[in-house]
């Protein structure tokens, strides 16, 4: 299948707010290493293990200066509810028009949400894609692309 957004391009422009409402664009997150994943839904068994995964290996991303940035199309109300039932420790952005999955191209079939993570250097330009996502040892997979970013 062709896509639109492919390793070598640069990190598509963006405007999303947080769960607490807070405003993100890329020029918020570009400067280090940057994990942005897609998932569908919220506290569902695929993306609560694949969140889980983030969450326990948040301490290495943060030593590789690294943001993770969770996206799916629901609601604020509820990626607090998933954050605080799970204890998740980073950043999801809302997406309830789709407009981010558009531009990083990652839905199918109408409205659904293919899963997929990029990887993005500190210049803003994607350097590794995974879709769609295997959720069985992604992080492992996710934290080699960044420390091939960083030269490790």
């Amino acid at each position: 299948m062709a896509y639109k957004i492919n390793v070598g391009d640069e990190l598509p422009r963006f405007h999303a707010k947080d769960q607490d409402g807070n405003e993100y664009t890329e020029e918020d997150v570009i400067g280090g290493p940057l994990v942005i994943y897609f998932y569908p839904k919220d506290d569902t068994p695929g993306c609560t293990k694949e969140a889980c995964q983030f969450r326990d290996d948040i301490d290495l991303y943060g030593n590789m200066d690294t943001i993770i940035l969770g996206v799916s199309p629901d609601s604020a109300e509820s990626h607090q509810k998933f954050i605080e039932k799970h204890s998740l420790n980073f950043t999801l952005l809302t997406d309830q028009n789709y407009e981010m999955a558009r531009k990083f191209d990652v839905m199918r079939d109408g409205n659904k949400i293919e899963r997929t993570t990029f990887v993005v250097d500190p210049l803003g330009m994607i350097t590794w894609i995974e879709r769609p996502v295997n959720v069985e040892g992604h992080t492992k997979r996710v934290t080699a692309a960044v420390q091939e970013i960083l030269g490790e």
